[in-house]
């Protein structure tokens, strides 16, 4: 697949963050949380508001899903993995990974989104992208790479929905996660792509362009999970009931995730 060049006015808050452990990370022992990317400014607000209200602090590492899961399985340090597909979760429950089965924390949703001056309109059906793909005005297209990446796997599933995945192949450009997917629709090289919900209504990334929400029927639910890890401490496993309280709810509600009442 092809790269997207970064456009400089594309900020740079929605590149993904890598974890790096090594001497300075070893001199820190805040937990580090293992984050679906999708949640990069939710949880980096909520990480700020727990810091403030308990005095304790977690460390964030962004990524997709399905790289998290084999970091996981290879042994890295992480004490809580917020996955966005439950699956993941389920998978390493059962390799006894987790100490539990977990909690529900979100839905999420995905939308079309085009920076300004695209020739692309964004609509709730596609109906757009599927004109512009037919007279031939599509030249890159983005998601976040299906092998891995839940967001990717829905954005998939809406455009085989739709009718466009075999004819948009020629022109797909694949993030590495959903938060390159969104960098890249933004960049201008690109007509536009389909990024999380979340993304779209942050207020680092609102201003880039306009976006629509795809239909949920369009797809299969995007049901988050989070767990503690075999080795969480207590820091970890206060973030983790912080998660559920009023206040987080209150930040995930505003980033346009679904709270779950129940399980």
């Amino acid at each position: 697949m092809p790269t997207l060049p970064n456009r400089r006015s594309v900020l740079s808050a929605i590149a993904a963050i890598s974890l790096t452990v090594g001497p300075a990370a070893a001199r820190d022992d805040a937990p580090v949380v293992a984050a679906a990317s999708d949640l990069q400014f939710a949880v980096e607000e909520i990480a700020a508001a727990f810091e403030t209200e308990t005095g304790m602090r977690v460390r964030l590492s962004m990524g997709s899903t399905g790289n998290f899961a084999r970091q996981i399985r290879e042994g890295a340090p992480f004490q809580i993995f917020m996955a966005a597909d439950e699956q993941f979760i389920a998978d390493l429950h059962a390799d006894g990974l987790t100490r539990d089965k977990g909690d529900l924390y979100a839905i999420g949703r995905v939308a079309i989104m085009v920076p300004h001056g695209s020739t692309l309109t964004p609509d709730a059906e596609l109906d757009n992208l599927a004109e512009m793909l037919a007279a031939g005005q599509i030249t890159r297209f983005t998601i976040a790479n299906p092998d891995h990446a839940p967001y990717g796997m829905r954005a998939r599933e809406a455009l085989i929905t739709r009718g466009l995945w075999e004819d948009l192949q020629p022109f797909m450009v694949l993030g590495e996660n959903v938060s390159q997917a969104a960098q890249f629709a933004l960049s201008g090289n690109a007509e536009g792509g389909i990024i999380a919900y979340s993304l779209a209504l942050a207020p680092q990334v609102a201003p880039q362009g306009t976006f629509e929400l795809i239909p949920e029927d369009w797809h299969e639910p995007l049901r988050q999970r989070m767990a503690l890890l075999n080795n969480a401490g207590p820091v970890a496993e206060a973030f983790y009931a912080y998660m559920m309280e009023p206040s987080a709810l209150e930040i995930m509600a505003r980033y346009g995730f679904v709270v779950p009442e129940g399980q």
